[in-house]
């Protein structure tokens, strides 16, 4: 009988030199996907460097969160804002870590994936066949292994690593801050992290294909408010702090992140000149500012020019 279904497939029950037993039509075990012959195929091959990349902005953007609210709610004059940076750093490096070994191969720092192929094997719950229009076969399985579940995963060590360090850091250093405000960037944490994990549900093959063109357009714009607000208007101003300095360069360090994702690197030599465009928003800000300046332009407008 055909296997009826875009992601419905027969898996492999006995094989040795001369015979192959395959089962009924139906689910793939996980780590497997189905073939153009519709029979169930092992995940063996590694992930292509897009699909890292992927991973790598899904690993990301916890950490910048965790940058922002501690910044934002440590205040100009705490000294513990640094201590909580570097510990949310250590937080997602070692939880992206752990995730890595507990996935197949089991103790190893790589992953064996199955390759994506359209935005369809992201959702294969919406693809479960109806043969008599009655009964449905239900085929849902994880067709873009192990990409779609390694977030979660990633994001349960991240959330477990945060209340086993962070709350004793926080009491220790944090004496610059008073008791309710010591612990609003964990607390932040607790909301941030469920959003992710249903933007992660619901969204994760849109964002697998749009996340590049969001970092780009996401650090552009975080960019420009940053050096507005910080009234940023020459070089001098940029360099009188070594704070606006390590957020220039984070965003530069975006920038590249984001034109090497769309690139995808498939000619190098082609693609390497691209990054030359990364101090490009930063220079362009730079050397415009001075004619945007509001009160210059309400001068102006008094003047009659």
């Amino acid at each position: 009988m055909a296997c009826l279904g875009l992601y419905c497939g027969k898996t492999l029950l006995f094989k040795n030199d001369s015979t192959e037993i395959y089962g009924e039509c139906g689910v793939c075990p996980r780590g497997q996907r189905t073939n153009a012959q519709k029979y169930c195929q092992p995940c063996t091959e590694s992930p292509e460097l897009y699909d890292w990349l992927y991973l790598g902005f899904m690993a990301m953007l916890p950490l910048v969160l965790h940058w922002f609210f501690i910044e934002w709610y440590s205040g100009k004059k705490s000294s513990s804002a640094l201590f909580q940076h570097i510990t949310a750093l250590f937080e997602c490096s070692m939880a992206a870590i752990i995730t890595l070994l507990v996935s197949d191969p089991v103790g190893v720092l790589s992953i064996r994936s199955c390759r994506v192929l359209m935005l369809s094997d992201w959702y294969t719950m919406l693809y479960n066949p109806s043969p008599d229009y009655i009964t449905t076969v239900h085929c849902t399985h994880e067709a873009v292994y192990p990409l779609y579940t390694i977030v979660f995963i990633y994001y349960a060590f991240c959330l477990v690593l945060m209340m086993l360090l962070r709350p004793l850091l926080v009491k220790k250093i944090a004496c610059g801050l008073g008791k309710s405000d010591r612990f609003k960037s964990i607390y932040a944490a607790l909301y941030f992290f469920p959003i992710l994990t249903v933007l992660q549900a619901v969204g994760g093959g849109l964002l697998y294909y749009a996340f590049p063109y969001i970092i780009l357009v996401l650090s552009l714009v975080t960019l420009a408010v940053y050096m507005s607000a910080s009234e940023i208007e020459n070089c001098y101003d940029l360099l009188v702090r070594k704070k606006r300095l390590i957020v220039l360069f984070s965003h530069w360090l975006l920038h590249a992140y984001g034109i090497i994702s769309i690139s995808r690197v498939d000619k190098l030599e082609q693609d390497l000149p691209l990054l030359a465009l990364v101090p490009t928003p930063a220079l362009f800000y730079l050397f415009t500012a001075k004619f945007t300046e509001p009160s210059r332009i309400l001068s102006e407008g008094a003047n009659g020019h």
